[in-house]
């Protein structure tokens, strides 16, 4: 089987850990963030979303025009601009990518974020929204002759688009309620979640199938899973690393966001998404969870985002992503709080090993296939020969 290895870039150099340096938008950080990537053998990179920062759309351009095979996952929020620009406008970059691009759909979990680009409804009513806008967006993709549309949130006539993808735009849909189980069973290509312990993300991983065969697919989505890798050569120097990263974030905490400012921060804030009220709830329990999970960073950040480690050298961080995939992760998410530094690291040190080990399961998976052929061959043989 093969897993997918998802990054993230931003437009400056600004993490938990590090102040923000450079403008907003450093043509040449954004550049050698993405190649960084495409070095690191990477199969896409993330980019972000949020009301105060730069056009994730134009960011995934131009990191486009600076690699060569990087896939791109834009984080796209429905509501903004109509579906039928969204598709055309996807399918355009699409089209000048060479096939490259994925869309991530966040529906919004922050009543105060959405507001500051004009969005008043309420978290179910931006769901139903969604659900209204997904379909639209994924017909307008593939409809032969135009159409028209009357659902509860978008309403339009003869609508038909020129552009189409060069193939299928895959679909990511990011969220832990039963709405967000729900829209994104019912439209995703895969379903993205944040790193919670095995049980916790098993069970959701089953919440979304069950939505999914609800919603009478045959084909289930895939998972998708996120986490903060911090390496070491030795565990003891992975957690010494993981400590000073800690002390960091507590010390900072509040001005983490540099000049975006996005969302309140820290151990005090009060989340009032799902995902983050998750995170908050395991690390209440245990800083430490299986095998290299670590909870304490989403405690100190107030769960702001994809905040949960795994903490050890890289053989051991190898394994516990491993074990994701063994409860059905297809997705892995993967950044650091050095960004670029880390991203470069994960590509020389973590990488190869996930992915060694799946080949070797899979020849392993291909050798008992053969042996099972063979003896049912040999045994119809016996059978003919009687």
């Amino acid at each position: 089987m093969s897993v997918e290895f998802i990054g993230m870039i931003s437009t400056h150099d600004v993490s938990e850990t590090r102040p923000a340096s450079g403008p907003v938008v450093d043509r040449d950080y954004t550049r050698r963030f993405a190649q960084a990537h495409e070095e690191a053998g990477f199969d896409r990179i993330l980019v972000a979303h949020s009301s105060a920062s730069p056009d994730p759309l134009q960011v995934a351009a131009y990191a486009a025009a600076h690699t060569e095979r990087l896939g791109l996952l834009i984080a796209h929020r429905p509501g903004f601009i109509a579906p039928t620009l969204a598709a055309r406008t996807l399918a355009t970059l699409d089209q000048f990518s060479g096939g490259r691009v994925a869309v991530h759909i966040i529906t919004g979990g922050h009543d105060a974020e959405q507001r500051r680009d004009g969005d008043y409804l309420a978290k179910d009513e931006r769901y139903a929204r969604s659900d209204d806008y997904l379909t639209v967006l994924t017909k307008a993709w593939t409809a032969d002759a135009p159409f028209d549309h009357d659902g509860p949130y978008y309403r339009f006539a003869d609508f038909h688009s020129e552009v189409r993808p060069v193939g299928k735009i895959p679909v990511f849909f990011g969220g832990s309620s039963e709405a967000a189980y729900r829209v994104g069973g019912k439209h995703a290509d895969t379903f993205a979640l944040w790193g919670e312990p095995l049980a916790e993300t098993a069970q959701q991983i089953a919440s979304v199938r069950a939505a999914a065969e609800a919603a009478g697919r045959t084909t289930l989505p895939g998972t998708s899973v996120s986490f903060r890798p911090i390496l070491g050569r030795t565990e003891d120097e992975a957690w010494e690393r993981a400590h000073r990263i800690l002390d960091t974030i507590r010390s900072r905490a509040d001005a983490f966001g540099g000049r975006r400012q996005v969302l309140p921060v820290g151990p005090d804030a009060v989340p009032q998404n799902v995902g983050s009220q998750r995170l908050l709830a395991a690390a209440a329990k245990a800083d430490r969870h299986d095998r290299a999970l670590w909870t304490a960073p989403a405690a100190a950040t107030g769960a702001a985002g994809n905040s949960t480690a795994l903490v050890g050298t890289p053989e051991t961080v190898a394994r516990a992503l491993l074990d994701y995939v063994d409860i059905g992760a297809t997705t892995l998410l993967i950044r650091g709080y050095d960004p670029l530094d880390d991203a470069t690291d994960y590509g020389r040190e973590l990488l190869p090993l996930v992915r060694q080990e799946l080949a070797h399961r899979d020849a392993a998976a291909a050798r008992a296939e053969a042996a099972r052929a063979e003896a049912a061959a040999r045994a119809e043989a016996v059978g003919a020969a009687r």
